[in-house]
């Protein structure tokens, strides 16, 4: 079997390597356009493989066609633009009076219409080149309207994101079992989610979850306890960019944005991996973001090698699975996983109150899965205009001239 990763060079790879003995891997590619950040991450790779005893074949190219030829699966992890363009999109939502994310409202939007067309670019090499049953595991944010483009354009696609993951880790050392016990019943969009269940072989102790641990959960994601217990599910933490809008807001209007933080913290890793004597992934990895995406990324593709079964959260066609959607719209949701791809599990509709948000915001994905394809303004101001975290005519301009104005002419 051989596994492409494309963006192979990201700060994030040894997540990703640190679990790669697990499956039974011929040949290991990671593909990057960075000739220095390829050359250290490649480094680091190889000797952690090495320490891992791995037998297969670790090659490192520049090459797209070379990194995809046969692939069965092929990891999309790019960032289009680095750490400058996540700093555009943070800071310049900001000047208009609007939250600065990189995957939600208009940073999202930005980073959409910069990064959809290059994936499909990639995903045409994948349909060309690859083998002809070959998945695109898609990580490369934002997640759902990535995915989402991926599908319309007839792809065989998954999405993938750690939220669900590292909430299913977190349980687990609250409840102290092992997390294998432990199925998150996370339902929603991509960044925009609610776990409505958490199932510990088969039993649902959510309600004893937020009984005995509430507080302690309430106070991570930065939300009152109270919201936890009205809504009867625990909300992803990029919830908080809408429960606590204007909060947030002064918090990023004082503060240092995250893309500066992250900037940090990958210059710091890319100078560990220069170490000759470092062969597994340093502890300041974890801050990076992303945390098991080792577990997350290499756990489906056992599911989709093997036909285990096994539950994982994964973003897919809704067809049918929430009620009040489209389709063809992406959710996130648990789903069992074969050798024929993921079968969403079965979900009761969603209450009002979570219900309206996601249409709200499935619209806007919609919309700008459209603009970033289309490169049309019209759609690119509907799809602004669309989203709950902007809505307004005045900041669909302002903020369009200044995101990607250049894009849309």
């Amino acid at each position: 079997m051989k596994i492409a990763v494309i963006g192979g060079a990201s700060t994030y790879t040894p997540e990703l390597v640190s679990g790669l003995t697990r499956l039974d891997v011929d040949e290991f590619v990671l593909q990057d356009i960075d000739p220095e950040r390829r050359e250290v991450v490649g480094g680091m790779a190889a000797r952690m493989l090495d320490r891992q005893g791995y037998r297969g074949r670790l090659e490192i190219t520049d090459d797209l066609d070379h990194a995809v030829e046969d692939a069965a699966f092929v990891l999309v992890q790019i960032r289009v633009g680095g750490q400058q363009a996540r700093l555009h999109d943070e800071t310049v939502p900001l000047e208009c009076g609007c939250i600065g994310q990189e995957t939600t409202g208009a940073g999202g939007f930005a980073k959409a219409m910069r990064t959809v067309p290059v994936v499909l670019g990639i995903a045409e090499r994948v349909r060309e080149l690859a083998a002809p049953d070959a998945w695109i595991v898609d990580f490369t944010n934002p997640v759902g309207i990535v995915t989402r483009s991926l599908l319309d354009a007839g792809h065989r696609a998954v999405g993938l994101c750690n939220v669900a993951i590292g909430f299913q880790r977190s349980f687990a050392e609250l409840l102290g079992i092992e997390p294998p016990r432990v199925v998150v019943d996370q339902v929603g969009l991509n960044h925009l989610t609610w776990v409505r269940g958490v199932l510990v072989d088969g039993r649902d102790v959510l309600p004893e979850l937020l009984a005995d641990h509430g507080d302690s959960i309430a106070e991570q994601l930065e939300l009152p306890r109270r919201l936890l217990d009205e809504l009867g599910a625990i909300p992803s933490y990029y919830l908080r960019y809408f429960y606590a809008h204007d909060a947030v807001l002064r918090e990023q209007l004082d503060g240092v944005p995250r893309a500066q933080v992250v900037s940090d913290i990958e210059r710091r890793l890319l100078d560990l991996y220069r170490d000759p004597n470092l062969a597994e992934r340093p502890a300041l990895l974890m801050q990076r973001g992303g945390a098991y995406y080792s577990e997350a990324a290499l756990g489906l593709i056992a599911s989709l090698t093997t036909g285990d079964d096994a539950v994982h959260e994964v973003d897919l066609r809704n067809d049918g699975t929430l009620a009040g959607l489209a389709a063809d719209d992406v959710v996130e949701v648990p789903a069992r996983v074969g050798k024929d791809g993921p079968q969403p599990l079965t979900q009761k509709p969603l209450a009002p109150e979570l219900l309206g948000l996601v249409q709200h915001v499935a619209a806007y994905e919609r919309l700008t899965a459209q603009a970033a394809v289309t490169r049309d303004p019209v759609a690119a101001r509907k799809a602004l205009l669309t989203h709950p975290l902007i809505g307004q005519l005045e900041l669909v301009d302002d903020l369009l001239d200044r995101l990607v104005a250049e894009a849309v002419r």
